[in-house]
């Protein structure tokens, strides 16, 4: 650009954001993990493109163009640069803070500003879920659900079409929620927080108690604080970082006098985890937000530091793991759930390629871009295929959800389960 061009405005990014992007020596590895990168070919849509682009918007270098912002849109902010970078490049500080900065000028339209606010004022709130959940529940109990996803197939915008879809199918009207205390089995070992999850709490209820009762099986007193409210994950990423700080304080209040806090869901662990640097500013949060970041972990991390015997009971079956993305990049777990998942008898466990590329969920990122969505997911179905499975185990309902719903689309005969499920059912709980 010669010094005579007009200068656009600076992104106004925080240094610590800036820098990650600076951290960035171009040299290329992350391309071919890019879930993006790797299906179109596109420089602009890898993390090394993409970081090109938002330090040239902070330095003033480019406008915020509808073709500099769709590319940054298309980021699903899985993580994998992060685990294959060599120096280190926290990518998702850089690209979540550029996010926000994006979102506070945009003003979505239509089906857009539908989905926003059912994500802002629906998503983050388990009761809230069911009650919107609840025709369609009744519509699966007397067996014209599939007429009806027909017919809205042809009606409806792709983005709300594709948030009927992922209703998974089956369990019950209203999922009764957690009771607040769950004594040990035997003497007790630990108090420990559970952190349901919005989804979780909603969707996949029977997840959580299973969880629960693997705890107290192994000795851990579990309290289910009432006051515990969504991880933040969803206002985030929807450019809503006050929302989440607000969220995040009240969590950690909600927690402080556990021993440890545990989740079985994925993408609310990353978040989770990520208190301690989302209230970095705030001095007088600090403290505590560090000490329930040091407490948090997910339910297969825990369940391997608490060394549990081996089942009781077999498993005859043959089943594969998918990493998701904020379980294997995000925190970087990938060992304790097969090692966990090892330990059933008769489990054969074969071997998923790309197990670690994202299937496309991403949070609402399904929603939000259902077309690369969906070709994502379909890669993924295809690697499952191969495998010869038709059991899926994975640690994080958005993966479920987004997998378990694409494979009933195809016609693909998938059981989509959790780790703890299936330890559930090995040991008896």
């Amino acid at each position: 650009m010669s010094s005579s061009a007009p200068q656009s405005t600076p992104l106004p990014l925080a240094q610590r954001a800036y820098d990650r992007a600076l951290d960035c020596v171009h040299c290329g590895l992350c391309l071919p993990t890019c879930p993006t990168y790797s299906t179109n070919g596109l420089e602009a849509d890898s993390p090394r493109g993409r970081i090109y682009l938002m330090k040239a918007l902070a330095d003033g270098r480019v406008e915020p163009g509808h073709s500099v912002v769709r590319h940054l849109d298309l980021c699903l902010d899985c993580r994998a640069c992060e685990t294959a970078c060599p120096s280190g490049v926290m990518y998702h500080e850089l690209i979540e803070e550029t996010r926000i900065h994006l979102h506070a000028s945009r003003k979505p339209q239509g089906a857009s500003r539908l989905v926003q606010w059912m994500v802002l004022h629906v998503f983050p709130w388990p009761w809230r879920i069911k009650l919107a959940t609840l025709p369609a529940k009744v519509m699966q109990k007397i067996g014209v659900w599939n007429a009806a996803l027909k017919i809205s197939a042809r009606l409806l915008p792709p983005q709300l079409e594709k948030m009927q879809q992922l209703l998974p199918i089956g369990g019950p009207l209203w999922a009764k929620r957690l009771a607040k205390h769950y004594p040990p089995t035997g003497k007790k070992r630990m108090t420990v927080g559970f952190f349901g999850g919005c989804v979780g709490q909603a969707m996949f209820q029977q997840t959580n108690r299973n969880a629960i009762a693997l705890l107290t099986t192994f000795g851990c007193e579990v309290v289910v604080p009432r006051v515990q409210r969504c991880c933040g994950a969803i206002h985030h990423h929807a450019g809503d970082p006050n929302g989440a700080i607000k969220l995040a304080k009240r969590n950690i209040a909600a927690f402080e006098g556990c021993d440890v806090i545990v989740t079985d869901i994925a993408g609310c662990g990353a978040m989770l985890k990520d208190y301690a640097f989302l209230l970095h500013e705030e001095p007088e949060w600090t403290e505590r937000a560090g000490t329930f970041t040091q407490k948090m972990r997910d339910i297969n991390e825990l369940l391997v530091e608490l060394e549990p015997p081996a089942p009781g009971h077999s498993i005859n079956q043959r089943v594969t793991y998918h990493d998701a993305c904020h379980l294997a990049h995000g925190q970087g777990i990938t060992d304790p759930p097969r090692q966990l998942l090892s330990m059933i008898d008769g489990l054969d466990i074969i071997p998923l390629n790309e197990s670690d590329m994202c299937c496309g969920a991403a949070g609402t990122y399904n929603i939000a871009e259902p077309e690369m969505s969906r070709e994502l997911v379909d890669r993924k179905l295809a690697n499952i295929r191969e495998t010869g499975c038709d059991t899926c185990v994975m640690a994080n309902v958005g993966c479920a959800m987004q997998i378990e719903s694409e494979a009933r689309r195809s016609g693909m005969k998938l059981k989509v389960v959790h780790p703890v499920d299936l330890l559930a059912q090995a040991y008896g709980v």
